[in-house]
């Protein structure tokens, strides 16, 4: 991507997520974020990266009240970029945050969780020779 594409893409990510925050009253837009912002080289299209928190209805609701806006948040973006053509915004349902939650909880299940506790090697204290006290009262004993 050129200078010139990323900073327009910069740029309509602000627009976009700051527009959906405060200027959108269509309740079925709710807990977006917007996160990031892929521009063709011609600046004709934007695809805008979507993150929905909710179940699987409450996104499917929340991107088709997000399509619907598209005209409005493309107005927004002529009037902040000052390009010849204004991109037509294209919504994407990102994905990343729920396939990180599932490689997390995979994770969580194959490996071996570590206590403390029932691993006599990390645990110095189960050790009584290593113990510097308990070797102090030995010494004593033997010189009495």
């Amino acid at each position: 991507m050129s200078r010139r594409t990323l900073k327009a893409a910069e740029a309509i990510r602000q627009v976009v997520s700051m527009s959906i925050l405060t200027e959108i009253q269509d309740p079925r837009v709710s807990d977006v974020t917007v996160v990031r912002v892929e521009v063709s080289g011609d600046l004709q299209t934007a695809k805008i990266y979507v993150s929905i928190m909710g179940d699987e209805t409450k996104q499917n609701l929340c991107m088709k009240g997000l399509k619907s806006s598209a005209g409005f948040l493309q107005s927004k973006v002529a009037k902040r970029i000052d390009i010849r053509y204004t991109p037509h915004l294209d919504f994407i349902l990102d994905q990343g945050v729920k396939k990180q939650l599932l490689v997390s909880k995979i994770l969580d299940e194959i490996l071996p969780k570590s206590d403390p506790e029932s691993n006599p090697e990390s645990n110095p204290k189960s050790d009584p020779e290593s113990d510097p006290e308990n070797h102090n009262e030995d010494e004593n004993e033997e010189e009495e």
